[in-house]
């Protein structure tokens, strides 16, 4: 009785669990929406909050200081999900975004911001590991438009050696997001000698390939030093770059790399007639060459790309 969950934002009382996040902040900020997803109303703006704690305690998280971090802290705030929504509609953005830390175990929170966003016309985004029970994700997607789901790696040992966690759970949620047409897209953070291996990341396109759609949005992200893992060096620029052209040789359309810059591989380009569609740098949108049906101009192809690009 009084224990914390590994989360560190559930308590039990008398057999009951309770909250102890709901409401409360970490950060707030108006960001670009590239730093979340790529294929969701391009170049606009989102607002973007977090809260603490986390349902995994990854090794090399990149966000340490708020996903282990427990309730009760100097750096966190509150706010009513009201006061959210009504903060995103001053900033005049059209999107929230729950990023950082992990928005399941702020699950109650994000839903009546979620259920009044939509209220105002807004759409909800979820930065996410993915790892949630079928019941609670059905309830929840009734109010989310857009996931960006961070794969930790794609085998059940990584999951549980360093996470504290399992793959299998996280390939379902994926899979019911793509089966009603929540927009997905994918993080895979490449972490050296642990994920790594051009064996395994042909194993995650390959799934991503053939159990969900070659069309579905990869980011593979550069890993820096942190938490438990700063004697780690960072991800060499040629694993990812590795990584992105095994991506592409195995039938994936729309390949990205983060964290590191290389020429085009922040830009859409046409998986038809590889013409160049969005240009990007550093999170911002450059240039738009869609019709107004985000439609490749030169061959016609539909691009999977959700709302109107903005520059």
């Amino acid at each position: 009785d009084g224990e914390e969950g590994a989360c560190k934002v559930r308590v039990n009382y008398n057999g009951t669990l309770y909250s102890m996040s709901y409401g409360i902040l970490s950060t707030q900020s108006i960001q670009p929406i590239e730093k979340v997803l790529y294929h969701f109303y391009p170049g606009t703006k989102t607002f973007a909050i977090s809260s603490v704690g986390c349902t995994f305690n990854c090794l090399w998280c990149q966000n340490f200081g708020i996903s282990q971090a427990k309730q009760v802290s100097s750096i966190t705030f509150e706010m009513t999900a009201q006061d959210v929504v009504d903060s995103a509609k001053r900033y005049g953005v059209s999107t929230i975004s729950f990023v950082n830390n992990e928005p399941i175990v702020w699950y109650e929170f994000v839903k009546d911001v979620s259920k009044i966003s939509k209220e105002n016309g807004m759409k909800n985004i979820l930065f996410t590991n993915g790892y949630i029970t079928l019941e609670a994700l059905k309830d929840l997607v009734k109010y989310v438009d857009a996931v960006n789901l961070d794969v930790k790696g794609f085998s059940e040992e990584l999951y549980q050696k360093y996470c504290n966690g399992t793959l299998a759970p996280v390939l379902a949620t994926a899979k019911y997001l793509i089966e009603n047409k929540v927009h997905l897209e994918l993080t895979y953070l490449i972490v050296p000698l642990i994920n790594d291996s051009l064996e395994e990341i042909g194993n995650f396109v390959d799934w991503v390939r053939d159990q969900l759609n070659p069309s579905v949005p990869i980011h593979f992200a550069r890993f820096f030093p942190a938490y438990k893992f700063q004697d780690r060096p960072p991800t060499p620029a040629d694993t990812l770059m590795a990584a992105a052209n095994l991506a592409y040789e195995h039938g994936l359309e729309y390949v990205y790399v983060k964290n590191v810059y290389f020429e085009g591989l922040e830009d859409t380009h046409c998986p038809r007639c590889h013409i160049q569609l969005i240009s990007r740098h550093n999170f911002n949108v450059s240039s738009v060459n869609l019709t107004s049906k985000n439609e490749c101009p030169n061959c016609g192809l539909k691009i999977p790309i959700v709302g109107k690009p903005s520059t």
